[in-house]
């Protein structure tokens, strides 16, 4: 199995698309030495999600590296940032920029389609069929899609981002009064810095997923990693910082179902 869904009893399922770290034995040889320590891994997510279990939400994550497939990308691999610096369904790159691959190794078309078949397809028919499961429950679900990322990659972004980047796709993926809730429950925690629908919206699963109008809200929340963690190698988790943070985040996504409940009673 490609991935690991533990189900719930509450409306919300939590998606960790980039917390995976295992390469295939028999693709290792096509990439870059440095490529096998998945440097761009969103690390630690279900340590630092771990309380999902306790509010009753499922939880789904990949096993694979977001270097074998990315599965937060569309299956088309669309830029998800016309104009910006993006990676692919299929990266090439670091986030740094560099190469992913050895020369003449990169995935040609025949590659890119049998991993979408064999990684991509299997996560996201479990997503969505968890979120059909959760909707027939309960009436209406929510979907928290959670990720991390250094502070600083100037390939990618300018400047540092601000430490909790709240995303809905510009609206169209929640409820306002949903982004309301997430946004105020960081706003109580000034010492974290917070955005809504800045330089991260949300990337394929917030937009694809996020369907107000059949009752289905999705929400993003793209971390700073320095706020848990070390980002440099090891990328170890720092138990003082995490402590801090991760009651923030816990306080979000409970806002987001709070407000969910709210707008379904």
């Amino acid at each position: 199995m490609s991935f690991d869904l533990a189900t719930g009893s509450a409306p919300l399922l939590i998606s960790l698309p980039h917390a995976g770290t295992e390469i295939p034995d028999d693709r290792r040889g096509g990439y870059v030495p440095r490529a096998l320590a998945v440097e761009d891994t969103d690390w630690h997510m279900p340590r630092l999600y771990d309380f999902a279990s306790e509010i009753g939400a499922s939880l789904l994550q990949p096993r694979y590296s977001r270097y074998l497939i990315d599965l937060n990308r569309p299956p088309d691999d669309a830029p998800m940032y016309p104009g910006a610096s993006n990676t692919e369904l299929c990266p090439t790159r670091f986030f740094t920029g560099d190469a992913l691959y050895q020369e003449g190794q990169t995935p040609d078309a025949a590659e890119k389609l049998r991993r979408r078949e064999a990684y991509w397809q299997p996560y996201h028919q479990a997503l969505q069929g968890e979120l059909a499961r959760i909707q027939a429950q309960h009436g209406y679900a929510l979907l928290w899609d959670g990720h991390s990322i250094r502070a600083e990659i100037p390939w990618l972004f300018e400047g540092r981002l601000p430490d909790l980047n709240i995303g809905t796709a510009s609206g169209t993926a929640a409820d306002a009064s949903i982004a309301d809730a997430v946004v105020a429950a960081a706003a109580r925690h000034p010492q974290f810095s917070h955005v809504l629908n800045g330089r991260f919206k949300g990337g394929y699963i917030t937009r694809r997923y996020g369907q107000p109008a059949q009752r289905v809200h999705a929400v993003q929340l793209e971390m700073v990693q320095a706020v848990y963690m070390r980002e440099a190698p090891p990328y170890d988790w720092q138990p003082q910082l995490a402590a801090q943070v991760q009651p923030v985040v816990r306080a979000m996504v409970e806002a987001a179902l709070a407000a969910g409940k709210a707008l379904y009673a």
